[in-house]
């Protein structure tokens, strides 16, 4: 008789953190990560490809809205695999903004705007998007 423990499906949590100086070249160590973890995980390249675009997108708003590009202060981003599914929390040390009342991008108005469209590319193409309640913290799951 097998022990219960060897029958039991054993489920492990992977845990990756990275921080990040408030400079535009740390994109380049996300990317690198992101790249990584698509390898081990075996992610397919519809979701690649969500995953870059939109880490990239609260990266760079991290850095630049967030941090004001201030190299002291830092990004820091959080990686959970788990089930299928990969969690990215990405965090920084400005005063956060009101993402509820954003202007919608695809309005009459705006479609000539050269920015403005981060927030709703990035609610298109991950599977879950959260922001705490400040504004300076999202978490985007992605089904792999």
């Amino acid at each position: 008789m097998q022990n219960k423990m060897q029958q039991a499906e054993i489920q492990t949590t992977d845990l990756y953190t990275l921080q990040l100086p408030s400079v535009l070249e740390s994109i380049t160590e996300l990317e690198n990560l992101i790249e990584a973890i698509a390898d081990k995980y075996h992610v397919g390249e519809d979701t690649f490809g969500n995953m870059m675009t939109c880490l990239n997108e609260v990266a760079n708003n991290a850095i630049i809205h967030g941090n004001k590009l201030d190299p002291d202060k830092k990004v820091i981003v959080n990686v959970e695999i788990e089930n299928k599914r990969i969690t990215w929390t990405v965090t920084d040390e400005g005063a956060g903004f009101d993402y509820v009342h954003l202007a919608d991008p695809t309005a009459a108005e705006n479609l000539e705007n050269l920015s403005g469209r981060g927030v709703f590319i990035v609610k298109m193409l991950a599977d879950q998007c959260v922001f705490n309640d400040k504004g300076n913290q999202v978490e985007l799951t992605f089904k792999i």
